[in-house]
């Protein structure tokens, strides 16, 4: 259930999911010609789809499709397989699945004191291709191979709906007090009758680990957090003092140049701040006149 390292090859499949990809009415065929990169490149891409394959992830194509593979460079060294969906994306019809907003899984920890929030590993590769659709993720490599998934590949515009959707579906009866969001999921506290804080919480977190168990997922332990007074959560801090901001995501707003001039104060308030002050203007009516008008402005740290 927990794994430190890496995932072993063999993955067992969710049952009941799988990935459907709907392309628009008379969409073409989707092409795009692999493009020539550095040989330690090529050896990763290679040796990516060696493994795969031993894993029954993918098998090779023949398909009419065709999508171009290259690499990133990890943070923490190596490279990071990406495939160019461009023009599958495109012609796909957009799920309509909701995303699970923000706000609405922090308030419902509101008033919790006690949180544990736990990291999926590779749950893409958990969910069957519908097997109609497998052609259409057929990728081209370097080498001049083209390989087509058997399970869902990261970059498909729809995946993450699909992913979402399925765990949300696995862990339904826990979602009071463990909502998700995509591969994390998060436990707090719900007050029990003759029940402490702590024991409450240890009998939260025994169920969802009972349900992570009973489905055969696995978490990343070192990205897992037992009983803490304070989790991270989409670049928020939240803990039993209430909500504040990262203090690591909030670095690059802390030390940005105090604006010179009406222009910087606009590119400023319009990618930083654009969110909160229009939520200002609704609540308190407030006016953001000086930021319309042509006029000289003093700037003071």
């Amino acid at each position: 259930m927990f794994l430190s390292e890496s995932v072993p090859r063999e993955l067992p499949k969710i049952k009941g999911t799988r990935h459907e990809i709907e392309l628009k009415p008379g969409s073409e065929y989707c092409v795009m010609n692999q493009w020539p990169l550095p040989r330690e490149q090529v050896t990763a891409i290679d040796q990516f789809f060696s493994d795969r394959l031993a894993a029954g992830h993918v098998r090779e194509s023949t398909s009419s499709h065709s999508s171009p593979t290259f690499c990133v460079r990890k943070a923490i060294g190596g490279w990071r397989i990406v495939h160019a969906f461009n023009k599958p994306n495109a012609a796909t019809v957009p799920a309509q699945t909701p995303i699970p907003r923000k706000d609405v899984i922090i308030d419902g920890m509101a008033k919790s004191t006690i949180f544990s929030s736990m990291d999926l590993m590779d749950g893409f590769y958990r969910i069957l291709m519908r097997e109609r659709n497998i052609p259409d993720t057929a990728v081209s490599t370097p080498s001049g191979m083209l390989w087509e998934w058997l399970v869902m590949p990261q970059e498909l515009s729809n995946a993450p709906t699909t992913f979402n959707r399925c765990v949300t579906n696995l862990l339904r009866s826990a979602r009071d007090f463990a909502p998700s969001y995509f591969d994390d999921f998060f436990v707090h506290i719900r007050p029990m009758d003759g029940k402490t804080d702590v024991e409450a919480h240890r009998i939260h977190v025994r169920d969802i680990l009972t349900l992570v168990r009973g489905h055969k997922l696995l978490a990343n332990l070192k990205k897992c957090i037992f009983a803490a007074n304070e989790i991270s959560y989409l670049d928020c801090s939240v803990g039993k003092n209430g909500v504040r901001p990262d203090p690591e995501k909030i670095k690059a707003i802390s030390d940005w140049p105090v604006p010179v001039d009406v222009k910087v104060l606009r590119k400023f308030l319009g990618g930083v701040l654009a969110q909160i002050l229009a939520q200002l203007c609704r609540d308190d009516r407030t006016s953001l006149s000086f930021v319309k008008e042509k006029r000289e402005v003093v700037m003071e740290r």
